[in-house]
């Protein structure tokens, strides 16, 4: 958890990490290593505690100009990922405005909001409309002609969000990540949707035919972008994926999520699985207006302010976080 002040107090960690960080800017988490952004360096810390190493120790590091501003985890001439050799470079013509980090794949927005991807694609991931893996970023052309305005990128998924709010998004289906129908939701039901539930909306009017569309439409691998229609026609304003789960921020401050919820990740009070995406129902019962939605694997972290102070110039914001 960050502090305005640039105090880091990681929650999680290994007894034997420092409790406070000072200075710390930005963050990148793995389960073995932890990237830290001060003003002028990066670090790389090995969290894992072995007989020999009782404390978190030093790995790799690099300089910063403190002038300069980057958006991590992009660095000069490159980017890092939280896992030997730490740097990558990156050569390209356009400047990147943002760049995101998959399990095995790396996404990009350029500064003339194109997109790009590279690294695995055998679960559909990069949006190229093949299977293979690309070693240097390359333009999702699918999205080329459109303004895109975020990028996003699940274990093994991504998303984008266009200047006029609409969300794509591709790669693996196999939790209903993409909010398309996912057949191993169909087939193993998740802890809280029974057969009993299942026969009731099969028994509902027109429940079976909707049913029967759906399991037509199972998408297992989408591997070019598709355009994804939130409920209401909801324009989108932030996204954020986790690693088997997204979630979304409408114009209008709700929060919508979807895929796999056995951690309670998705934050409708119970750990079904969901492959459309449903309301947060909680921050409107509570009258809050959602800003912005962070994902880390398997948990979701929320910035919201009280609707009735929303107009204020200074308004108060609260940090929510949700899982089992």
């Amino acid at each position: 958890m960050g502090c305005d002040s640039g105090r880091l107090i990681p929650s999680g960690f290994p007894r034997h990490f420092p409790c406070q960080i000072q200075g710390c800017r930005d963050l990148h988490a793995s389960e073995n290593f932890l990237l830290l952004q001060f003003q002028d360096r990066v670090e790389c810390w090995d969290t894992r505690p072995t007989a020999e190493r009782k404390k978190g120790t030093l790995v790799w590091q690099c300089e910063l100009a403190e002038d300069e501003q980057y958006v991590f985890p992009l660095v000069p001439k490159g980017y890092l990922i939280p896992r030997p050799p730490f740097f990558k470079m990156l050569t390209l013509e356009n400047k990147a405005l943002k760049l995101v980090l998959g399990t095995e794949h790396a996404m990009m927005l350029s500064c003339v909001k194109t997109v790009y991807s590279w690294g695995s694609g055998r679960h559909g991931q990069l949006g190229h409309s093949v299977l293979a893996d690309e070693t240097e970023p390359r333009i999702v052309e699918a999205l080329q002609g459109l303004v895109m305005v975020d990028v996003a990128a699940g274990g093994w998924h991504s998303v984008s969000i266009s200047d006029g709010g609409d969300i794509y998004i591709w790669g693996w289906n196999e939790s209903g990540q993409l909010g398309f129908p996912s057949k191993t939701l169909c087939e193993k039901p998740e802890p809280g949707h029974t057969s009993d539930s299942a026969h009731k909306e099969s028994s509902s009017p027109g429940g079976s035919a909707q049913q029967n569309n759906r399991a037509e439409m199972f998408i297992s691998i989408q591997a070019f972008p598709a355009l994804l229609d939130l409920p209401k026609m909801s324009e989108v304003s932030k996204v954020s994926c986790g690693s088997r789960h997204t979630a979304a921020v409408t114009c209008d401050g709700d929060l919508y999520t979807w895929g796999w919820g056995a951690y309670g990740q998705l934050g409708h009070g119970d750990t079904t699985s969901c492959d459309e995406p449903r309301i947060v129902q909680y921050f409107s019962e509570h009258s809050l207006f959602v800003l912005d939605v962070v994902c880390g694997p398997w948990n979701t972290f929320v910035c919201v302010i009280d609707k009735q102070v929303q107009s204020q110039s200074v308004p108060s914001k609260t940090e929510h976080s949700f899982n089992a």
